[in-house]
Order: C-alpha cells, then sequence, then structure tokens
C-alpha cells in the first residue's frame, strides 16, 4: 500500500504543512458538522431472503465469498465528531462500488467506551438484516476505531467483522487527553487506563482482521506509534502515514485510495495464523 507521492524534505518542513492542512481540513468539517448531527436514515429494506442457512442469524441467509461491494462498510467517528468526517472517504469508496455504506452516531455524553460498542454491536446486527450479509467491514476514525476494536475482541464481533481499519486509534493509549478529568471517555484513551489494560488481555482466534493507519506527524497520538495495533493474538498490519496530522486521515485522498485496498483483499481469515506487518502511505 505505498502510494508513488513525494516525501517531505525537512521534518520541520512537513510539520508545517501539516498543520496547515489540519486547519484547513479542521474549517471544512465545521462547515459541513451541521449536516452530520441526525443519525443517518436507513436504506429501503431489501426483499426478504428465501430463508436462513444453519450458520445465520435471524431472517439471515449465509452469503459466503460475497463479493466486496455487497459486505456493507460501517463508518464511526470519532470523540465529539459525526458520520460528517466521512463524506469524502464515503464518496470515494461509492465510486469505487461499495454499494452498503452506513455511518454511525453515538453521543458525545456517552461516558464509556464499552457501552457505545454495545451499540455498534446493535447497529452491526441492523445492517446485516437490511442488507443480507453475515459479515462488515469497519473504519473507525481515533475513537471510533477503539470502539470498533472493543466490540470485535471483547465482544465477539470478529463473528460479524471480516476487516477493521482503524485511522489514528490510540490502540496503546494516548499520552494526550485534553479534558481527561472531565470526561470518563477521554480517561480511557489514556495509557495505563483500565480499558487499554483490558484490550491487551488475550484474544485467541479473533478472526478479524486489523488494518491500522498511523500518522507520523499525528499530534493527537502521542507517542505516535501508539496508534500501531501490536498483539500477539490478533491478524494486524500497520500503515505508516508521511505528511498529514490526525484530522486529515478520513479526508486524504491517498488514504482512501489504500483504505479501499485494504477492504479489497482477498486474503483468507479461516485457517490463517496472526500475523503482523508494516506498509506506508506517503
Amino acid at each position: 500500500m505505498k502510494l508513488p507521492l513525494p516525501l517531505p524534505s525537512r521534518p520541520s518542513t512537513a510539520l508545517l504543512a501539516a498543520t496547515v492542512l489540519e486547519l484547513v481540513v479542521l474549517t471544512g468539517h465545521l462547515a459541513a458538522y451541521p449536516f452530520g448531527i441526525a443519525q443517518e436514515r436507513p436504506a429501503r429494506r431489501p426483499a426478504p431472503n428465501p430463508g436462513p442457512g444453519p450458520d445465520a442469524g435471524p431472517g439471515l441467509r449465509p452469503l459466503p465469498g460475497a463479493p466486496d461491494a455487497e459486505r456493507p462498510v460501517v463508518l464511526l467517528h470519532g470523540f465529539i465528531d459525526n458520520r460528517s468526517v466521512f463524506v469524502l472517504l464515503r464518496r470515494a469508496l461509492a465510486r469505487h462500488g461499495r454499494r452498503h455504506l452506513a455511518s454511525l452516531n453515538y453521543s458525545p455524553l456517552t461516558r464509556d467506551l464499552r457501552t457505545a460498542a454495545e451499540l455498534l454491536g446493535r447497529h452491526v446486527e441492523e445492517v446485516c438484516a437490511r442488507t443480507g450479509q453475515r459479515e462488515v467491514d469497519i473504519v473507525g476514525h481515533s475513537l471510533g476505531g477503539l470502539i470498533a476494536r472493543y466490540y470485535v475482541q471483547r465482544l465477539g464481533g470478529d463473528h460479524r467483522v471480516r476487516t477493521l481499519v482503524t485511522l489514528g486509534t490510540p490502540h496503546g493509549g494516548t499520552a494526550v487527553a485534553p479534558g481527561a478529568g472531565i470526561h470518563p471517555i477521554v480517561r480511557q484513551m489514556r495509557g495505563g487506563s483500565p480499558l487499554i489494560e483490558e484490550l491487551r488481555r488475550p484474544a485467541p482466534g479473533c478472526r478479524t482482521r486489523f488494518v491500522s493507519f498511523w500518522g507520523e506527524l499525528d499530534q493527537v497520538m502521542v507517542p505516535a506509534e501508539t496508534a500501531c495495533l501490536d498483539h500477539p493474538d490478533l491478524d494486524a498490519v500497520n500503515v505508516r502515514v508521511t505528511g498529514i496530522g490526525h484530522l486529515a486521515l478520513p479526508v486524504h485522498p491517498a488514504v482512501a485510495t489504500a483504505v479501499r485496498e485494504a477492504l479489497e483483499s482477498q486474503e483468507t481469515r479461516e485457517g490463517t495464523a496472526p500475523s503482523t506487518g508494516t506498509s506506508s502511505v506517503a
């Protein structure tokens, strides 16, 4: 997933350029934010399936090997944000054939990441029932990626999630946590928190593939490598992103291309040992 874009000439110049881009992205996102406050209206329910198979949930028919375009993608935003952050990524995925794209807003008043993960689980079940698919892919930005990881790793979501892509997610906990003394869910994102330690526990047999994008110039993830996913039981690839910061991860076209490629990967999950690896997006 290495893209042929020029690398920054000097770290100081790169940081300045990334900061300017962050401000531009922030301005555009503030303008789009009001349009993403309301929950997304679900698409019309398709005609009922002929009948569920032996391994399907209620009203679902097993669709093994379904085309990538048929497998839904669930988009999950970060802290104090909403689904509007994914406008450009969603458009890029739709342009390349993704038919079922669903966004979930969770309340900024949510006080426990585990509660948000349970909400995500219910949403995934609704998406599967609506589309007739057994599995989804998830793309989570920042806190959204951590919520999705908890759902997959601790709530049995690996039976529903084929691939989880995280963008700037504090897998190891971040030292930058503004308002940590005010908001409990922010404290859960700090390094060494009980929740971060819970995610370090063994997860044998986890079926989901993980692709974690981390930015060298991400000023919210401190240290930057905390957005890398390192767990012996998880099939994970960490993708290094150069030249952009935290807010730009969900909107940058090079990242969007790499995310699409990660979702379209035909790697099998069952019968393979967990693996780790690295790649880069410049």
